[in-house]
């Protein structure tokens, strides 16, 4: 049977992340892509103004939708979720809508540089921790394990400091972990995969000061590597030169500031995957 993963996260109509990275990018790994938009923005919010229509009580509808056309699927994929309910209703359909033994992925996506999301506070944490629990695999940044975690964010950091964190993480999931944002050296970033009580670190070159939805891009290239069948070291590495080739493909292009112009290397990806 053809694999099918639902992803729940927002859509920003302009903007290259959430759900209009995740379609593509995991559709064009040959995985069937069904998706739930918790939220609709005209554009993400890094422009100086937006639109926003919460789609927040349309979840358990959608949900009860599925489950009357018998509707199952063999993976799940969360991102940017919105609110402690959409994360409630989240764990609703890991119940109700998956089919047995399918892996659950979650982009604990709520904080970076040191700093949670706009929205977001202690409490949002603490129920994110408690989704990440009933995950496989999770694929947080350094801010979000720090605070996952109560440990203290760092810039500047060793080996021991990494595994120091993934031990604390691999108390709330007890599955496999990817750390993002990894690196030992300036010019350097990379990540951490923890598996079977292993951890095996990827690096590469540092691109520029960064890239809106670059996340977004990480996570789903991962998911489509993933499940269409590398084992997590190798889909972990196929997505961080995925995203290295994206930012590649941005940066010499300053108009394009709001995300990263990951659309002509999609067939890198495929052949990466192949």
């Amino acid at each position: 049977m053809d694999k099918k993963v639902l992803t729940i996260q927002d859509i920003s109509c302009v903007g290259q992340c959430s759900l209009t990275v995740a379609l593509p990018i995991i559709s064009a790994c040959g995985i069937e892509t069904a998706i739930i938009p918790s939220a609709v923005l005209s554009n993400h919010t890094a422009f100086s103004t937006f639109t926003f229509c919460d789609l927040t009580d349309e979840i358990p509808k959608i949900r009860q939708g599925f489950k009357e056309q018998n509707i199952s699927f063999s993976a799940l994929y969360t991102g940017y979720l919105g609110s402690a309910k959409q994360i409630a209703f989240v764990k609703e359909i890991i119940c109700d809508c998956l089919l047995e033994n399918a892996p659950v992925i979650v982009d604990p996506a709520m904080a970076d540089g040191g700093k949670l999301y706009k929205g977001f506070d202690e409490q949002y944490v603490k129920e994110m921790k408690k989704l990440c629990e009933k995950a496989d695999i999770i694929l947080p940044n350094i801010t979000e394990a720090c605070f996952m975690t109560d440990t203290e964010y760092k810039t500047e950091f060793d080996r021991k400091y990494i595994e120091t964190l993934i031990e604390k993480l691999s108390k709330i999931c007890d599955g496999k972990i990817i750390l993002t944002g990894v690196a030992f050296k300036e010019d350097k970033n990379g990540i951490a995969v923890y598996d079977n009580g292993e951890i095996r670190y990827y690096e590469h070159d540092r691109l520029g000061g960064g890239c809106h939805g670059t996340g977004d891009v990480y996570a789903s290239a991962f998911v489509g590597a993933y499940l269409g069948g590398k084992e997590i070291f190798e889909a972990a590495k196929i997505a961080a030169d995925f995203t290295v080739a994206c930012i590649r493909n941005t940066i010499d292009h300053p108009e394009h500031w709001y995300g990263v112009r990951f659309e002509p290397c999609i067939k890198q990806l495929i052949d990466m995957i192949k």
